[in-house]
């Protein structure tokens, strides 16, 4: 059974190498995603986004207000406009992502403690922008407040722990665990490039064996392998796994190595999750070609259920929060098992026995060819590529 596997395993290496297709999704592709979404939010998160203001009151106050807001990092004030209709309109025209209104008399009103109403408008069509600027807009109409109160208690004669207490009764000691700049590029850079690296996976291996239907090299496989169906299957995809984790591994020597994302796992747990996720994504994937022995269908079924995986992984949308039928389906993709793994064991260095029963479905999802082992030696046998 070795010669055997060795033999198919060296025809799929002279396959691979001699066919332009496997090589574009197999090294291109995954070096281009790479370095496309870590070089996209190599910032962090979204800085200087424009912002408008409406300032009819015009005074020191207001001005100060808005180069406060201007110095902020995730705003810049590009544009000064007449009226509040001027300003949706710049909003609608995608020129601002919103705007701050002050209204004749705010400083009169702020002065004489009644309560002037200080409007902002922020556009949620881009919910990172609009998480970011309702931040800094709200932080921004809560200091102008503080700064009125503290110059009238500081001139009524109270101390500096008295404003303190006054102005902020409960002190916050917020802490943002783990990812404390939180930079976007850490928590999805990490599930949009191991997922796009599983799609190519996922389409590859049923394409791998749809192909030797399609050119009639199905027979010959049989012979090489001497009619052994694990003789076949593993040397098929030896070739394949060797290079999806060299691709792997390369990510994350330049994602953990070169750019310091956190890992706090180690390196022990980077090498078995890539490990992980390479043959749980064939063994998907030959999965489904044994399941639908077609190229077309299979390689359709493998690319609807890597697309799916990414509204499914939990990233964008927790999963805990998803109604229960949902909750249930998501466990059914090997990137949802991924990115828990991930998490876990990488990115917070909790102990695998955290995660043990995704570790389990990535393995089972790694072996599920056996089940359909038979269905993919009868295809090789008997059917007819139909275009």
């Amino acid at each position: 059974m070795i010669k055997e596997l060795y033999n198919t395993a060296r025809r799929e290496t002279g396959i691979i190498l001699t066919t332009p297709v496997y090589i574009i999704c197999m090294v291109v592709l995954p070096l281009f995603v790479m370095i496309f979404f870590t070089t996209l939010m190599q910032q962090g998160q979204p800085n200087k986004m424009p912002v408008g203001i409406v300032d009819l009151d015009n005074t020191t106050t207001t001005r100060s207000m808005t180069r406060k807001l201007d110095a902020f990092q995730n705003t810049n004030v590009v544009a000064f406009y007449n009226s509040v209709d001027e300003a949706r309109q710049a909003i609608q025209e995608n020129k601002i992502y919103g705007f701050m209104y002050f209204p004749k008399g705010t400083t009169d009103k702020l002065l004489a403690s009644r309560q002037p109403k200080i409007s902002f408008y922020y556009t949620y069509t881009s919910l990172t922008a609009g998480a970011l600027l309702y931040k800094d807009l709200k932080t921004i109409a809560t200091l102008g407040s503080a700064s009125v109160g503290l110059k009238t208690m500081s001139a009524k004669g109270f101390t500096d722990k008295q404003i303190k207490t006054f102005l902020q009764p409960i002190a916050i000691d917020m802490h943002a665990v783990r990812n404390p700049w939180t930079n976007y590029n850490f928590y999805l850079t990490t599930m949009l490039v191991p997922g796009c690296m599983m799609l190519f996976i996922f389409l590859i291996t049923p394409y791998s064996f749809g192909t030797e239907l399609k050119f009639n090299r199905a027979k010959k496989l049989l012979a090489i392998s001497g009619e052994n169906i694990w003789a076949m299957l593993l040397g098929k995809l030896l070739p394949h796994t060797l290079i999806f984790l060299v691709m792997f591994y390369i990510y994350s020597f330049y994602t953990y190595g070169l750019l310091g994302f956190p890992h706090e796992g180690g390196t022990w747990h980077i090498l078995l999750l890539g490990l992980l996720a390479v043959t749980a994504s064939q063994g998907f994937g030959a999965f489904m070609f044994g399941l639908i022995p077609s190229l077309r269908m299979s390689m359709s079924t493998c690319s609807l259920w890597a697309v799916l995986s990414f509204s499914l992984v939990g990233t964008a949308f927790p999963i805990f929060a998803m109604d229960a039928p949902l909750e249930g389906i998501a466990q059914l993709f090997p990137l949802r098992h991924y990115f828990r793994i991930y998490q876990t064991s990488v990115f917070n260095d909790f102990p695998l026995s955290y995660v043990w029963i995704n570790v389990v479905v990535m393995i089972v999802f790694s072996i599920l060819p056996v089940l359909v082992a038979g269905n993919i030696r009868k295809a090789m046998r008997e059917y007819k590529y139909i275009e």
